[in-house]
């Protein structure tokens, strides 16, 4: 069959069309977003939500968060990603498998039941991560789509996907927000050069490969505009997964925190990968696709 998101595999980078559509459910009056909320979505990818989760709930995540930090050897080591050329936690991954809060949060209606509004369908989790971005050592996330990653290198076939993000910290204008370009999603930017056997061991630190041109995020910075997700904490930020996005470094004093749960259609789940020879492991693309039971109710 055709690639239709084809990349890495020509010499120049360019922008595709996007075949698919952003928003697959329709609105109704006891949807859990409002008609307008679903077509910002549409038209933008991203919804900022401040106050999902009230203080005593954030305060149980931020608890948490501190005992998986305060206790890497308790994870699997496979899943805990330092900053370069440090031992500062960067992301720990998988973690929705690895925490009861932080699975019971994955399952949250409030996360869970906007994905599967948005996209459709019964959705699972392919994707969980704290991601700490630690005052005056936080390292930057640098521009790409999340889908051009996990097409070529997980076999994602279409984009039916998008991330929710839960602020665990204030992220304000200046510890390294995250950074949208909004209506960015429109199109896929196919990006240069070749993928690298067991790429994540490096790409998780630092990307190399799938990441934009600067002459290319030029052009969508001047058609789209950046706008930073700000908010406090409790607040859910919500972008499709072909949003172009990334984040500055942190030389503030102030650490940042987020949880980011990625949700995919079960009709979209992984195949083989479009431009890798092996997929990537389980704790960063799950391949098991078991369907997201939604709860309802603050967090326990």
């Amino acid at each position: 069959m055709t690639d239709l998101y084809s990349s890495r595999c020509e010499a120049q980078p360019h922008l595709l069309p996007r075949h698919d559509p952003v928003v697959y459910g329709e609105w109704t009056p006891d949807a859990p977003l409002t008609r307008a909320q679903m077509e910002q979505f549409d038209s933008q990818g991203f919804l900022i939500l401040p106050g999902v989760f009230d203080k005593d709930e954030v305060a149980s995540l931020q608890a948490e968060v501190g005992n998986l930090l305060a206790d890497p050897a308790a994870l699997d080591d496979r899943t805990t990603i330092t900053e370069p050329g440090s031992d500062e936690i960067r992301s720990i991954f998988e973690i929705h498998r690895q925490n009861d809060l932080m699975a019971r949060l994955a399952a949250d209606e409030r996360l869970a039941g906007v994905a599967r509004l948005l996209l459709d369908d019964d959705v699972y989790v392919h994707q969980s991560r704290l991601n700490y971005k630690p005052g005056y050592q936080g390292k930057e996330f640098f521009w790409h789509s999340d889908f051009e990653t996990w097409h070529v290198e997980d076999g994602m076939p279409r984009m039916r996907a998008l991330s929710a993000s839960v602020l665990l910290a204030a992220n304000t204008d200046h510890n390294g927000p995250l950074m949208l370009m909004p209506g960015s999603h429109r199109n896929f930017l196919a990006c240069v050069g070749e993928t690298p056997d067991d790429h994540y061991l490096v790409s998780l630190k630092k990307q190399e490969y799938g990441v934009p041109d600067e002459t290319s995020l030029a052009e969508l910075a001047e058609a789209h505009g950046i706008v930073a997700a700000v908010g406090e904490p409790g607040t859910v930020v919500l972008f499709d997964c072909n949003m172009m996005h990334g984040s500055n470094g942190n030389i503030t004093p102030y650490p940042r925190a987020n949880a980011f749960i990625v949700y995919n259609a079960l009709s979209n789940r992984l195949t083989t990968p479009y431009g890798a020879k092996a997929p990537r492991p389980s704790f960063i693309a799950a391949r098991d696709a078991e369907p997201v039971r939604i709860r309802k109710g603050r967090l326990a």
